[in-house]
């Protein structure tokens, strides 16, 4: 019961990572979508690098590293040339799902490391992933920093008038962004799961957008929702340890998503609009021109 336990706080953190640095990102204005195409950067490029120089080090700096680019790109796209911020994300996922496919393909396998060692029983990632929670709503809600990266995801006019650059606050914020995702696709790929296959992240990252909006944009509820999603996630794949004989393993294999997309659903409706629309980011997915 205890393996399961700590696998599901584990696979918990790996939406906790991308779900934060998305969050993050939609607090600034920004929304990417193509969260599950940094994640396949992250885990790809980070697994060749780990396997080719045997050092977890490097292969977590890189997929750090190649978040951050693809973050940068997305704002380049996105707040400087002021493209449509969907598309861009669909279009980094798209370059993801078919570009780590063919670069990963070679390293087809098991990663052939020795696994890293765990603290009291837990991903060193789990207790990191906490304390990134906690900076995160601290820094959102009590320091001039966070009071700027609100500011200019809802009234991104107001906040260039108040001397706040609007540009280079959404710039930092896709950037940050970009590099939890990274870091959350090597996590899963150098530790939670380190075998390398054809689009082996199967949807994380759309859960991890699902939970942004889940959380109402709170870094805490955020937490509870991943813990949630990383418990259902273990569950879908050893059910019998704990619900054993209680329908197939496929069947539970769809539960994350059809829940994901009840989320989306009951998110779109006008009743939670009206209720919490509050909460979301008002410039969230709009460029701003500067006048």
């Amino acid at each position: 019961m205890w393996e399961f336990i700590a696998r599901s706080l584990e696979a918990s953190m790996i939406f906790t990572f991308a779900a934060l640095g998305e969050l993050i990102d939609q607090r600034s204005g920004v929304l990417n979508v193509g969260i599950e195409g940094v994640m396949l950067f992250g885990a790809t490029l980070g697994f060749i690098a780990a396997q080719s120089t045997e050092s977890y080090l490097l292969g977590f700096l890189v997929g750090i590293a190649i978040g951050g680019l693809l973050g940068f790109l997305h704002g380049f796209f996105s707040v400087t040339l002021g493209g449509d911020q969907v598309v861009v994300g669909m279009g980094i996922w798209i370059l993801g799902f078919g570009l780590t496919t063919y670069i990963g393909n070679p390293y087809t396998g098991p990663l052939g490391m020795e696994r890293i060692p765990t603290i009291l029983g837990l991903s060193p990632f789990f207790y990191i992933g906490i304390a990134l929670v906690v900076v995160s709503w601290f820094v959102l809600s009590k320091t001039s920093l966070g009071l700027r990266i609100r500011s200019v995801g809802e009234n991104p006019s107001v906040a260039e008038v108040s001397g706040i650059d609007v540009t280079k606050t959404r710039y930092l914020c896709a950037t940050i962004g970009g590099m939890l995702g990274g870091l959350s696709g090597a996590i899963y790929s150098l530790f939670y799961n380190p075998v390398w296959n054809y689009n082996f992240l199967m949807g994380w990252g759309f859960i991890a957008l699902a939970l942004v909006f889940f959380s109402m944009w709170n870094p805490l509820i955020l937490l509870g929702g991943s813990l949630l999603f990383g418990t259902l996630w273990q569950l879908s794949l050893n059910p019998q340890l704990v619900l054993p004989g209680l329908l197939s393993r496929y069947i539970w294999r769809t539960v994350p998503f059809v829940i994901t997309i009840g989320v989306l659903l009951i998110i779109s409706t006008k009743w939670f609009r009206i209720r919490w629309g509050s909460a979301k980011p008002e410039a969230l997915g709009q460029p701003y021109v500067k006048e």
